[in-house]
């Protein structure tokens, strides 16, 4: 067994292969795959969790961008004790601690890290200019928008492409989500690459009615 069959595995959703692969052979779990990652990060990628939780039982040593993207509160709250600057540090490829835990909708863990200092404004250094609201928003996690907006987060900050986190919720058509940044004074009037609204982007998903929520300042 190699670490193209686990890759493999886990793209395709195979818990019992994946098991099966890492019992055979337990040290693939810490070899990194073709796309420069752990397979913990791969499986999180995939959104494939019980995938991610197996592969962390075989995994020697979490790094704290495995534990955030897995979850894994009391790993990372160790790591971060060991090495409190780490809270702010970036991935192989480029995110950090608190964009992780965001993104993949670990609320504990990201009330932690912004406590521990994790930097709210800090944008993922990849050339994707991604912020955790945006993570939190992409994720549709209003907690965790509340929370990251409530210690400071720039609700107007802009990712590759010009996308505001008020453009992904209203592409999700998620009232709740948009309220919450209007409130904090996410702006309608922002416009992506190409011209496009938050308004736009809802009526192309058919939420017409919030469609016209966001242009009532037009």
């Amino acid at each position: 067994m190699n670490i193209a069959q686990l890759e493999e595995q886990i793209e395709a959703g195979n818990l019992q292969a994946v098991k099966e692969i890492l019992i055979q052979n337990p040290k693939l779990a810490n070899i990194d795959t073709s796309h420069h990652i752990s397979p913990l990060l791969l499986a999180c990628y995939y959104k494939k969790q019980e995938i991610a939780d197996l592969i962390a039982e075989f995994t020697d040593n979490l790094t704290l961008f495995e534990a955030c993207a897995v979850g894994k509160f009391d790993a990372a709250t160790l790591l971060i004790f060991q090495n409190p600057d780490s809270v702010n540090e970036f991935s192989e490829d480029g995110f950090t601690p608190l964009g992780l835990a965001c993104y993949f909708g670990h609320e504990d863990l990201a009330r932690f890290l912004v406590l521990k200092g994790a930097d709210v404004n800090l944008a993922s250094k990849n050339g994707f200019n991604v912020f955790p609201i945006h993570s939190a928003v992409a994720a549709n996690n209003i907690n965790i928008t509340k929370m990251l907006l409530d210690a400071g987060a720039y609700p107007n900050v802009c990712q590759k492409a010009g996308l505001a986190p008020l453009h992904t919720a209203a592409q999700l058509g998620n009232i709740e989500l948009i309220i919450l940044l209007l409130e904090h004074g996410a702006e309608v009037s922002l416009r992506m690459e190409g011209g496009k609204l938050p308004a736009d982007l809802a009526a192309e998903k058919g939420y017409h009615e919030i469609a016209e929520i966001l242009r009532d300042d037009d």
